[in-house]
């Protein structure tokens, strides 16, 4: 019975990451799609009322990573999986700087059953944050810590005394998931897509001090540039 159940185990295991390794390939090969699914996910949170404080945030932020689609499963063991990009502001100038694209990835154990897509933005408050994203990897609560952003239409913003995480993280999944964390997981640079939108090999911090032209780029920047200004439209009582 115990052979039986490790057998099970580690099947499930199996079928896990052979149903990430798709999604894998896929972002890896359509990088600029992967723009285009970020700014979508952006233009979703921008209508939702929960997540109009996010605003307030990127603001103040030094960048912003977003993951448009993060796949998880398990039972017991469990792994996580996805791409997405970031991009790097200046707070001055107000200019948004990439992208520079990367993976998130991960293994747990413990409570947990199902599967689960889930579309991730977190906003790096500062430059110790932007400059764990800057590296060949990074480890979330680890290297750089990571809580939950705050939600509704508050003009206060901040869940623990004033931006005192690294990052603040928002979500939006579909399906059913037991036990979601974001601690342990690793940030990885995505040395292929870099390599193939910027046309060749290119350093992580000369990516994050250029500006793309790239039309759908700059869509993504239109939307997250419409976020603070809805927020600070928000905070003088406009809307």
């Amino acid at each position: 019975m115990f052979v039986k159940r490790n057998l099970i185990i580690i099947t499930l295991i199996c079928l896990v990451f052979l149903t990430l390794e798709p999604f894998s390939l896929f972002a890896a090969e359509d990088h600029r799609m992967l723009v285009t699914k970020a700014n979508e996910v952006m233009l979703a949170m921008l209508l939702d009322k929960d997540t109009k404080v996010m605003g307030g945030l990127l603001k103040e932020a030094e960048g912003v990573a977003i993951f448009p689609s993060v796949i998880k499963a398990g039972l017991v063991f469990g792994g996580r999986y996805g791409h997405g990009i970031v991009l790097k502001r200046d707070r001055q100038k107000g200019i948004w700087y990439g992208p520079h694209f990367v993976s998130i990835s991960g293994a747990s154990w413990g409570f947990q059953i199902g599967f689960q897509e889930t579309a991730l933005v977190m906003v790096i408050m500062n430059e110790r944050g932007m400059k764990g994203f800057t590296g060949d990897k990074v480890t979330l609560g680890g290297d750089i810590a990571i809580a939950a952003g705050p939600v509704g239409r508050q003009t206060g913003v901040g869940t623990d005394g004033g931006f005192k995480a690294e990052i603040y993280n928002y979500s939006r999944s579909k399906g059913l998931f037991a036990g979601v964390s974001l601690e342990g997981s690793i940030i990885a640079t995505d040395n292929e897509a870099n390599e193939k939108f910027w046309g060749g090999l290119v350093s992580v911090e000369s990516i994050l001090n250029r500006r793309s032209r790239d039309r759908k780029v700059e869509s993504l920047v239109r939307t997250i540039n419409k976020f603070i200004t809805e927020y600070s439209q928000l905070k003088n009582g406009l809307i």
